[in-house]
């Protein structure tokens, strides 16, 4: 009895070695690479584009708002557009609810 616990006592003392932290972090760090190619990016490029075509409304563009009314640009002011719908119809609509401009051709 007492050979074998001088012989486990001589044995050398590993300790066990647990998993590379690499290996455990890594799908959690391919599933944020994936979604922030696939959601994020996209998203954000196409709010972009969007905040440069509202910032670009000027006087006679033919717009749509979000609504779906559609005029001409009357008057362009720092977070309204003032729209004519009709010949003697007239409305402001903030810049925000704009959902496509066609520029002016000419």
């Amino acid at each position: 009895m007492t050979t074998l616990l001088a012989l486990l006592a001589l044995a050398p003392q590993t300790a066990p070695e647990g998993p590379n932290p690499l290996t455990m972090f890594l799908p959690m760090i391919l599933i944020f690479v994936v979604i922030y190619m696939l959601i994020i990016r996209p998203q954000k490029k196409k709010e972009d584009n969007r905040k440069k075509m509202v910032d670009a409304v000027k006087k006679g563009d033919k717009i749509v708002t979000i609504g779906g009314i559609h005029g001409n640009v009357t008057q362009v002011d720092e977070a309204s557009v003032l729209v004519q719908v009709d010949s003697s119809v007239k409305v402001r609509v903030e810049k925000n609810a704009l959902a496509s401009v066609v520029t002016k051709e000419g």
